[in-house]
């Protein structure tokens, strides 16, 4: 017989107000400069700890060692990281052959997929079918989660959405509330968002999918010229770190679309980069260049992988979203 765990028998998740010099006042100015967790605390420095709390370094220094301890951060052999990787969890893109390309479960967690591509290449579609499988059960390929859309080029459309969740057999006003949107206006506000995310997750919303798109749109047309790429790619860097981070602490799966330009130097086969460097492409963990095939079809190749060779497969958009054939 299975017996339920009392709540008392279930580990207490350690509270900043646990560490020496935080109290509650000291704590609820914390979470006004967007640390809400041990983690978030234990990889501050003492000054900027100090200068968002209005502590002395000597306190500050003590929390954060404190943190550390608690959270124990330092090395753990292999077979001990392999325990931490098990809650791992992956949400179906729809298509079986995409699936497949991306280790054979789909997008995971604690991790950054980027697809990136010309328009009509299908970015956005796969993103909006994974916001309505992600709350699909676990058997079926889905998190049992909610998603959070951040828009940048106003591409979320609602009745894409319910057209998705409808061709699902779900229910679409069920489906469409499972999905928080905000539309970014620029990229402070963009960056912004992200500290919103983990409010929610505190506040106790089981958000299991992160879809920015796009990732660079106001990155690139804010910091316009030579003379700013170098503040442009230190801001995305930060970004992409901070995305990083929420993914890790909360086990979030994120998937961000990327623009594209054409490179003036290359002379024969496909010109298409991605916007962003070498900045995005060392922080995406997986990347996929997605282009128009023949017959109506979409191809995605897979660029970039920690664990998996590269390969290329097609994929349909349809009324029920990304699918392996019409």
């Amino acid at each position: 017989m299975v017996t339920k765990k009392k709540a008392e028998d279930i580990p207490k998740e350690p509270q900043l107000t646990d560490l020496p010099g935080i109290g509650p006042a000291v704590s609820s100015k914390l979470e006004s400069a967007g640390v809400f967790d041990m983690m978030s605390l234990a990889v501050m420095s003492p000054s900027s700890l100090g200068d968002a709390a209005g502590v002395s370094s000597a306190v500050a220094r003590k929390a954060i060692q404190a943190a550390r301890n608690m959270l124990d951060l330092g090395f753990v052999d292999g077979t001990e990281f392999a325990k931490r990787r098990e809650n791992i969890s992956n949400i179906t893109t729809g298509s079986k052959q995409v699936d497949d390309l991306l280790g054979g479960k789909g997008v995971e967690s604690r991790a950054i997929t980027e697809a990136y591509g010309a328009y009509g290449s299908g970015k956005t579609q796969l993103g909006l079918t994974l916001a309505v499988n992600v709350q699909l059960p676990v058997d079926k390929g889905g998190s049992n989660g909610k998603a959070v859309f951040i828009d940048t080029e106003g591409t979320f459309r609602p009745a894409r959405i319910k057209q998705i969740a409808e061709g699902l057999g779900a229910n679409p006003e069920k489906v469409l509330k499972n999905i928080f949107v905000a539309r970014a206006f620029n990229s402070d506000h963009q960056v912004l968002l992200l500290e919103k995310i983990t409010e929610m997750i505190k506040g106790g919303e089981p958000i299991k999918l992160l879809i920015v798109d796009s990732l660079t749109a106001h990155f690139r047309s804010e910091f316009a010229g030579r003379g700013q790429l170098a503040d442009r790619q230190q801001k995305l860097n930060r970004y992409l770190h901070d995305i990083m981070k929420l993914a890790e602490t909360h086990n979030l799966a994120v998937y961000v679309t990327n623009q594209v330009m054409a490179n003036p130097a290359q002379m024969f086969g496909d010109p298409t980069i991605a916007i962003g460097g070498n900045i995005v492409g060392h922080a995406s963990t997986y990347r996929m260049y997605l282009r128009r095939g023949k017959q109506g079809s979409r191809v995605a190749k897979l660029i970039d992988s920690p664990n998996l060779p590269d390969d290329e497969t097609t994929f349909f958009v349809t009324g029920k979203g990304v699918v392996d054939e019409v």
